[in-house]
């Protein structure tokens, strides 16, 4: 289990960063701050293995903050390939 912190970006809307909370932003990198904005936490929560979420894999986002330090959520597809109507 590990406290999360999914921080919002000021400038690309649907774009998250999630880290672990007793790391905060320290172990994301410089240049993704940077075309980030300012970041806000919107939302802090309990991850483990088994917890239910909308679009990402909680398994996925473990081992992301666990070797790199965050989770990169970026916003959802508009349109498939090929489906540009």
């Amino acid at each position: 289990m590990v406290l999360c912190d999914v921080y919002k970006s000021s400038k690309k809307s649907g774009l998250f960063v999630y880290v672990n909370r007793a790391e905060g932003l320290a172990r994301v990198p410089e240049d993704l701050l940077a075309q980030f904005g300012e970041p806000s936490v919107t939302l802090s929560f309990k991850l483990h293995e088994t917890r239910r979420m909308a679009q990402q894999d909680p398994v996925v986002i473990m081992a992301n903050l666990e070797t790199h330090g965050y989770h990169v959520q970026l916003p959802p597809l508009l349109y498939q390939f090929g489906n540009s109507k």
